[in-house]
């Protein structure tokens, strides 16, 4: 049988409500349990491998920070050197967990595939999907590593997806999460486990993990009519080495919107320009080379600050980054 490292970060998936029927504000109580517990109340124990609880910390997804991006990477390192593993399986809460998907599909290069997960109702809620969701991924990394695939996967309501691609499209469904454009990279069913597209995930790492450490600060500023440019104005004032405009349609801002990015840039911060649509290819306009905003391919603004902090940190120049952001 697998043997499957089970790191418990919180979330959903480890959070206790009021009742059965408490699905929607379980966060009241701030009750989550460990790792060891959440294997205990789905009951999955070592029917479907060994799998080695490990606790990281109990907390929700929207706390997590850059520090905590930081450990976690190194620990799934750590974990790794274990040659007993053949995988390791993080619960995450949804709200950030395609954020976090992303970022270590950027930073681990590991002998081992690495899979996120989470549920959207709380353990103790009625027809929880937290068992169901954490046996598939548990299935996924043992498959994944049979097949070589080490990567890293997000598995949620019986289907596999790319970090770069998948999102959380809906507040409470258990289908919320959704690969716009390109669908799931694979689908579970049982303990059987079929990749049904070639092009899977995180194959080779970009980043060294210690860039963790010191991520520039990269703020994202969201359009709509009547944005005058005062956020991003702010965001420069505060510090800001990259901005991420989330732009209409096809990725553009308003009039004073562009005006503040190029004024940004004259400052010697670098602008992305990406789309709040959600999916589809950001348009590199003639206006915007001529500015020196650099288009943000078809990543979300969330992931598109990712990766431009990374670069950042990195020390890459504007046109390395524009070359990255063009071929990742």
């Amino acid at each position: 049988m697998p043997k499957i490292a089970f790191i418990g970060t919180g979330g959903t998936i480890a959070s206790i409500g009021s009742g059965p029927f408490d699905l929607l504000d379980y966060n009241a109580s701030d009750e989550r349990v460990n790792a060891r517990a959440i294997l205990d109340r789905t009951g999955l124990g070592a029917a479907i491998g060994e799998i080695v609880p490990i606790d990281f910390r109990q907390i929700d997804s929207t706390a997590i920070s850059q520090a905590d991006w930081a450990d976690l990477a190194e620990l799934c390192w750590q974990l790794s050197a274990d040659a007993t593993f053949n995988g390791i399986v993080i619960g995450h809460g949804t709200a950030s967990l395609e954020e976090t998907a992303w970022l270590l599909s950027l930073v681990l290069d590991l002998k081992v595939p690495v899979v996120l997960t989470g549920s959207m109702r709380p353990l103790t809620g009625l027809s929880s999907d937290a068992g169901a969701n954490l046996a598939a991924a548990v299935n996924v990394a043992a498959a994944a590593h049979r097949s070589g695939d080490y990567g890293v996967f997000v598995v949620l309501n019986d289907e596999i997806h790319s970090p770069r691609a998948v999102t959380k499209a809906h507040t409470l469904r258990l289908n919320a999460f959704r690969s716009p454009g390109t669908g799931p990279v694979g689908a579970v069913d049982g303990q059987i486990v079929r990749f049904i597209r070639q092009e899977l995930p995180g194959k080779a790492p970009v980043f060294a993990r210690d860039l963790l450490r010191r991520l520039a600060r990269v703020d994202i500023a969201y359009s709509y009519i009547g944005a005058d440019g005062c956020a991003i104005k702010a965001f420069v004032d505060a510090g800001a080495r990259g901005i991420i405009s989330a732009g209409f349609g096809p990725g553009v801002g308003t009039p004073a919107e562009i005006e503040a990015l190029a004024e940004a840039v004259e400052a010697g911060v670098v602008v992305v320009q990406s789309s709040r649509t959600g999916a589809g290819q950001v348009v590199d306009s003639a206006n915007h080379r001529r500015l020196g905003i650099i288009p943000g391919n078809d990543l979300s603004p969330q992931k598109a600050r990712i990766l431009l902090a990374l670069c950042l940190a990195r020390g890459d120049s504007p046109d390395e980054i524009r070359s990255i952001f063009q071929s990742v």
